[in-house]
């Protein structure tokens, strides 16, 4: 987790060491940048029975593997119920808290979607924030912080959590035994967590892969083939323009790879299983051309967004992808 936001882990842990660990903060930022892990990591970092020296938390003894494993008395997690976090959690939360710390000397609850809270849910806490009890610390978590009240953002530190990176994500959804190349193409298409792991597990996401390949190898050999190709098999499996739009990602980071090929940087190629091909159709392309067929792909993307008839914007984008095809 520390890797993920390190500038964030790195102030929470100054802020122990210093003992200036103030009563409420706000982690604001994506879905998927790791808010919750970082707020779980803060609960532990406080009542760690044996933190290191850089007071992050053990991960070993009783307290941490209470809190990883939901049951600690004095961790208390506060989630929608329904559509909302409704007044009678954040009341229920209060009584909780005006009674004695059942085991540590310290309380901590956590606020996930805290935008989610009703307008009496919210103006309750903000009493609570600005009475706070003696030794506790509020977390609120939130992907739209100008939902919340000013005045509850007036009482937490605010920090904002930054997209991963495509390195750590791509890191991340292999240690979470997606193989190396999903895990490279899709940290290239998103720096979501969450949607990336959605994504190694779709069927839909595995077939269109295979799909993308298959239309660009038939690009390469035949223009009415691979118009036909369209017809039988793309227009069948991209049939929304948002999977439409998924579809020419992909497409792009091919003729991407085959740039990279060019520049001697293998080791960024995505589509690792097709390197043999793709390193001998690179020897026939010239840079200027590899830009102009990029250029349509990017061209045809700026297009989708308009009414442009789906069907026909690919019939042209095939065209312009044949070789030795003059751009539009």
């Amino acid at each position: 987790m520390s890797e993920i936001q390190p500038q964030i882990t790195t102030m929470l842990q100054n802020s122990m060491v210093k003992g200036r660990v103030v009563h409420a903060y706000l982690f604001e930022g994506e879905k998927g940048t790791g808010k919750k892990e970082m707020g779980m990591l803060l609960a532990k970092a406080l009542l760690c029975l044996d933190p290191t020296e850089s007071r992050l938390p053990c991960e070993q003894c009783r307290n941490c593997k209470r809190i990883e494993n939901g049951n600690h008395p004095d961790v208390h997690v506060l989630e929608p119920e329904g559509l909302s976090i409704k007044k009678e959690q954040i009341k229920n939360l209060q009584e909780e808290f005006s009674k004695k710390s059942v085991e540590a000397n310290f309380k901590i609850y956590l606020i996930d979607k805290a935008d989610k809270m009703s307008v009496q849910a919210a103006n309750s806490l903000l009493k609570f924030l600005e009475e706070p009890p003696k030794d506790t610390a509020a977390i609120l978590l939130t992907e739209q912080m100008q939902r919340l009240l000013p005045t509850i953002l007036s009482r937490c530190q605010i920090l904002s959590f930054k997209p991963l990176s495509r390195i750590h994500l791509q890191k991340r959804l292999m240690d979470q035994g997606v193989n190396e190349q999903n895990s490279s193409i899709i940290s290239h298409l998103t720096h979501n967590y969450v949607e990336g792991m959605a994504l190694s597990s779709e069927e839909w996401f595995a077939q269109a892969q295979k799909i993308v390949v298959r239309l660009y190898e038939v690009i390469k050999t035949d223009s009415l083939k691979a118009l036909l190709y369209l017809q039988q098999d793309w227009f069948l499996h991209f049939k929304e323009r948002d999977q439409l739009d998924r579809g020419l990602d992909l497409l792009f980071l091919i003729y991407k790879d085959l740039l990279y090929i060019q520049l001697d940087k293998r080791n960024l190629v995505v589509f690792q299983n097709q390197m043999q091909e793709l390193e001998s159709h690179a020897l026939h392309l010239s840079q200027k051309r590899l830009a102009d067929y990029m250029g349509a792909i990017l061209e045809a993307k700026r297009k989708l967004l308009s009414n442009t008839n789906p069907q026909l914007l690919m019939e042209q984008l095939v065209l312009n992808l044949q070789e030795g095809s003059s751009f539009v």
